[in-house]
Parts: C-alpha cells; structure tokens; sequence
C-alpha cells in the first residue's frame, strides 16, 4: 500500500505501546525489549541537514521496501539486521497503520561511528574536491575527469558520523583504522566496496546508475559485523537514469537524479522574507507542485529497480 494523499503521509510516528529510542531525519526508532528495534520510516524529507515541515507522500514506504529490495539481493556478501519478524506483530491494532509497510523490525547492535561511502562516480563534494586536489577525502584520482565521469574503479571515502543536524565529516582511511582498528576498518571497506559493485550491475541492468552510496554497519554481541540501517535507498545513494547521462557528461552538467535533488534545487532558489534562505530551521514551505514530483521520482526509482 502506498500512500498517495497528503493527508495519508505520516510526518512523525506516535507510537505509545513502545519506548522511543530516537528520531533521525527520516526514521523513528522505538525499543523491542532490550535485543530489537522497530525502525519506522517516515514521510519526512530533509534537505541540507534541516527537516523539511511538508511530508512526501509514500515516502517511508518507498524507501523500506527498497531497502528490503536490495537486502534481499546483497545477502549472501554480508549478514544485515532484519530479523524477519513481522513489525506489526509488536505494537497495538490501534498503532498497526502507523507501521504498515515502512517499518523493519531489526537486530539491536552496536552501531560502528563510521559512514561507509561508496563512489563509482564523480560528483558533488566529491566532485568540487577534486577540482581543487585532483583527490576524493585522501584518495589520489588521475587528471581529466569531469563532472559525472565514471571512476577508474569505485573508491572508498568513509565519513564520521555526526549528530542530527550536524553534517557528517569526510575522513581518510586512515582515520577510520585509528577509531575502529586495522581488522574492522578493513573489512568495512572492502565488503563495501562489494556491496557496491553488486548492485551497481543489477541497477545497470534496469537502467539506472548507482553514482555513489553510503552503508552503516553494527556489531552484534558477539562482534559480527552486521549491515544496517538503509540500504542503497535514493536518500543514501544518488541515482541516475541512464537516458541522459551520456549528453549530461558531455556537457559538465549534473545527471538528472531520482533523490531529492529537486527539492534542494527549488530550496537553492527559494525566498524567506525576501532573502535567500540560509539553510538553517525552519525551511521554507514546500509548494504542492515540488512535493508531488519529488513522491513520483521516488517511486520512480523503485519501480524501475522491481521491474521484471
């Protein structure tokens, strides 16, 4: 099921049969006794690290089955945190529309602070980057690419992360060795770097490009390493359609994209008080017309990636 009307989108659960963890930008998290958390994707969209007050409808839905989509594909490189409960199954009747369709009932583990990112593609900070240091976060990158240009061959970019509302920091290899050791560091990367290029194929084959990504990774008590959060979802990777591309790389521009590129376009213009906006809370009100075509590019994407 898919929400369509605005009046159907869920801006922010109120679950009350569970005790909330936390919210993120886009999800809630409530407590599953003390080894399981209920993960609750909302509508929510956020551009430029501020949560924006107009929800995209079907949003949550959209990214958790995606999600779901690509841990399905991606699980025999590394284990990932559903448990395969059902997420209804632990809150009220009253609270199951709430849940239905956008939640994952998952593993509770010991998240690893570090942000795997993924790039097979050059584009924005990355891009910005090398124009200055002809290198992506320490990572050293021949001369002549351009904006968009494929890599040589996917590298990895790790970031710290950072707390909601804080821009996570770009940080070198070597850094993520000093946080986490040389043993996990390395199996970070180089299973990322796996999990990237597998569904980077399969999206090639129905038409889109998987530019970059970002994958986050948890213990378990016992210290395996474990895939979760999201998944290769348009709000962690950036996609492209293939149409497109070649004449965008051509011509220096950016690919069109199904994430929320639009949004941030129309923010890059928008006023407040007769001034730009500062991309600081609150945001701007989002006109109808950029909601609804942000909700169709999102279940754009999942309906190429699903296509038989």
């Amino acid at each position: 099921m898919t929400s369509t009307s605005a009046s159907a989108a869920l801006h922010t659960s109120a679950l009350t049969s569970l005790p909330l963890l936390a919210r993120g930008k886009v999800r809630d998290n409530y407590a599953v006794g003390d080894d399981r958390i209920l993960m609750v994707a909302s509508d929510r969209l956020s551009a430029f690290d501020v949560i924006m007050g107009e929800p995209i409808p079907g949003k949550g839905e959209l990214l958790t089955q995606m999600a779901l989509f690509w841990f399905d594909k991606l699980g025999h490189i590394v284990p990932n945190h559903l448990t395969g409960e059902d997420p209804e199954s632990v809150v009220t009747p009253a609270e199951a529309p709430q849940v239905r369709g956008r939640s994952m009932l998952v593993q509770r583990l010991q998240p690893i602070p570090v942000e795997a990112v993924v790039r097979g593609y050059l584009a924005g900070s990355g891009w910005k980057e090398y124009q200055a240091s002809r290198s992506v976060c320490g990572v050293p990158l021949p001369e002549g690419l351009t904006n968009a240009s494929r890599l040589p061959q996917p590298i990895y970019t790790p970031a710290a992360k950072a707390a909601v509302g804080e821009h996570d920091e770009n940080i070198t290899f070597e850094r993520t060795v000093e946080m986490v050791g040389i043993d996990l560091a390395t199996r970070i990367r180089d299973i990322s770097i796996a999990l990237y290029e597998a569904a980077a194929a399969i999206a090639l084959e129905k038409g889109m490009i998987i530019a970059d990504t970002k994958f986050e990774f948890g213990l378990t008590p016992s210290g395996e390493l474990v895939l979760m959060d999201e998944v290769l979802t348009p709000d962690s990777s950036r996609y492209w359609p293939v149409e497109g591309y070649e004449a965008a790389l051509a011509a220096g521009e950016n690919p069109s994209s199904y994430d929320k590129q639009f949004v941030r376009d129309w923010l890059e213009q928008a006023q407040v008080g007769g001034k730009p906006w500062d991309k600081t809370a609150p945001a701007p009100r989002l006109p109808r017309e950029v909601v609804e075509k942000t909700a169709a590019k999102y279940r754009e994407a999942l309906e190429r990636l699903t296509a038989a």
